[in-house]
C-alpha cells in the first residue's frame, strides 16, 4: 500500500502509519476503479471506525435567563425573582418554570446544569460552539468549533451526508454567528442549507435538472476538477465538492431537509415559526421546526447539527419587554424541545444522540426599572439530554439570589469534554494539527468529562 505523509498530519496516524486524510487522498487517485463502498470497506480494514454517535447543539442567542428557566428563586425579593413561578417536574425535587409544562413532565430525560461559572461577558457565540474564548492563547486561524473538529477527526458517517450541518440563521450582529472551522480551514466548515450560503448545495456547472444524464454529470465533474486543479486550490475545495455531490447525487440529505416529507402528526408536535420573521433584527427567528430538521439530519447520518433559536437578550423594564418576551418564547421553546427529545427516544436515537441547549451567560440577579436585565457571566445554565448519560438530575447550585455558584462550579470546557466523550473521543489523547502542524488538544489539559453524567 502506498504511503503518502502530510506534514500537518504527523501528530495523528492510523494503525499502519497513514492518516485518514491521506488514506482518502490515495483512494481518490484510484477513484476510477474504486467504488465508495469499497473505500469505506478498506477504511474499516485499516482500523478507521465509523461511529454513529451524534450531537445536536442548540444556541439560545443572547443569553437565556437562568433564574426564569431552570433555576427559579421564588423566595427572593420580587426585583430578583420576577413573576415566573416554579412547577414540579416528574423528577422529585426538580423544579423548572411553570411556562415549560411539556418539559416538566419529561425531566427524567434531561440534566440541568445550574452552575456554569466561567462564561465570557460579551455577546459572542464562540464559547458556546468551541468551549473557548478569544482571550489568552489562541492559535493562528482561531479555535475550530465542535462540528469542524468532528469533521476532521471522524469524517463522514455516511457518504450521503456531510459530517457537520449548520441550521443557524445568519445574524446581523456578527459575534452572534457561529465561529467557523478556525485553523482547520474551509474544508471543515459546516454545510449550510440556510441563508446566503445556499449555493453550497450546487456545484459549478452542475444543476439538478442535469442529474438524469449520467454522461453529462460526469463531464461536468471532470470539468470542475480540471478548473480546480488549474487554480491549485483543490486541497481546500475537495470537501466542499464531496458535500455538494452528496446532496446532488443522493436524495437522503435533500429529503432530510424537506420537512414536508415528515408525518404531519409528528411535525405538528414540534410547532412552527416564521423563518423570515426575526424577533429582534440582530438575532435569530423563533423556529421550532429547526428542531425537527435537526432530528431528520441525524437520521440521515449527520454527526453534528448546530442551530440557533430566537433572541434571548431581553432588556427593558421589568413590567414590559423581559417578561412579555418570556411569555411569548417559553411555550414555543417548550413545545419544540420536548418534541425533539421525545422523538429521539421513540426512534431509539437517544443513546447515540446528545442534545445540548445553552447561551452565552445568564441574567443579572436584580432586574432594574431603568435598564432591566443585563449580562451576568458569573453563572449560567445549560440543559443536556440523550447521549447515554445519567440524566434526570441537577448538577450544581447557585445562591439564594441566583448570582453565584455555591456548589459544583462547571466550566464550558467540561461540557465540551462530555460531548467529545459521548462521540467516542478521548480528549486526553486526541489532538488536531494547527496551521503550523502543532498538535492541539480539544480541551485544555486536565479538563475531563462531567463525572456525574458519564
Amino acid at each position: 500500500m502506498l504511503t503518502i505523509f502530510d506534514r500537518a498530519e504527523r501528530g495523528r496516524r492510523m494503525c499502519d502509519g497513514v492518516s485518514r486524510r491521506n488514506f482518502l487522498k490515495i483512494g481518490a487517485f484510484g477513484a476510477a476503479g474504486l467504488s465508495l463502498s469499497q473505500l469505506f470497506s478498506l477504511e474499516a480494514a485499516a482500523g478507521i471506525r465509523n461511529s454513529k454517535k451524534s450531537v445536536i447543539l442548540v444556541y439560545l442567542v443572547g443569553g437565556p435567563p437562568h433564574q426564569d428557566l431552570f433555576d427559579l428563586k421564588p423566595e427572593a425579593p420580587v426585583e430578583i425573582a420576577g413573576p415566573m413561578r416554579p412547577t414540579a417536574s416528574n423528577v422529585p425535587g426538580m423544579e423548572i418554570c411553570e411556562l415549560l409544562p411539556k418539559l416538566s413532565q419529561m425531566m427524567d430525560k434531561f440534566t440541568i446544569i445550574r452552575s456554569l461559572s466561567d462564561a465570557q461577558a460579551g455577546h459572542d457565540a464562540i464559547q458556546c460552539f468551541t468551549g473557548r474564548t478569544n482571550k489568552g492563547r489562541v492559535p493562528s486561524g482561531g479555535w475550530p468549533q465542535l462540528g469542524s473538529a468532528i469533521s476532521k477527526i471522524q469524517g463522514h458517517a455516511t457518504p450521503a451526508a456531510p459530517p457537520f450541518v449548520s441550521l443557524c440563521y445568519p445574524c446581523t450582529h456578527g459575534p452572534y454567528n457561529e465561529p467557523g472551522p478556525g485553523f482547520l480551514g474551509a474544508s471543515h466548515s459546516s454545510f449550510r442549507p440556510l441563508g446566503p450560503t445556499k449555493h453550497d448545495m450546487v456545484l459549478n456547472g452542475i444543476t439538478t435538472d442535469r442529474l438524469g444524464d449520467r454522461k453529462q454529470l460526469l463531464t461536468s465533474i471532470d470539468r470542475l476538477r480540471r478548473e480546480v486543479d488549474a487554480s491549485g486550490s483543490f486541497e481546500g475545495i475537495d470537501t466542499f465538492t464531496e458535500q455538494a455531490m452528496g446532496v446532488l447525487t443522493s436524495s437522503r440529505l435533500a429529503e432530510a431537509l424537506d420537512l414536508s416529507r415528515e408525518d404531519p402528526r409528528v411535525a405538528a408536535r414540534y410547532g412552527v415559526g416564521d423563518p423570515t420573521k426575526f424577533i429582534d433584527a440582530n438575532g435569530a427567528p423563533r423556529t421550532p421546526q429547526s428542531f425537527l430538521a435537526a432530528r431528520r439530519l441525524i437520521e440521515a447520518g449527520v454527526r453534528v447539527v448546530t442551530l440557533n433559536y430566537s433572541k434571548w437578550d431581553w432588556h427593558g423594564g421589568p413590567n414590559n419587554s423581559i417578561f412579555k418576551r418570556e411569555r411569548e418564547d417559553f411555550p414555543v421553546f417548550d413545545q419544540g424541545l420536548s418534541a425533539l427529545v421525545d422523538d429521539l427516544h421513540q426512534r431509539g436515537l437517544d443513546k447515540d444522540t446528545t442534545v445540548l441547549v445553552w447561551g452565552e451567560f445568564g441574567r443579572t440577579p436584580k432586574i432594574s426599572a431603568q435598564v432591566g436585565r443585563d449580562h451576568w457571566p458569573r453563572v449560567a445554565c445549560a440543559l443536556l439530554a440523550g447521549g447515554g448519560m445519567r440524566n434526570g438530575q441537577v448538577i450544581g447550585a447557585t445562591d439564594h439570589l441566583g448570582g453565584e455558584a455555591i456548589d459544583r462550579p462547571v466550566s464550558f470546557a467540561e461540557v465540551f469534554a462530555t460531548l467529545y466523550h459521548n462521540l467516542g473521543i478521548d480528549v486526553t489523547r486526541t489532538t488536531i494539527p494547527d496551521l503550523h502542524g502543532r498538535p492541539q488538544y480539544l480541551v485544555d489539559d486536565g479538563v475531563a468529562p462531567l463525572a456525574e453524567l458519564v
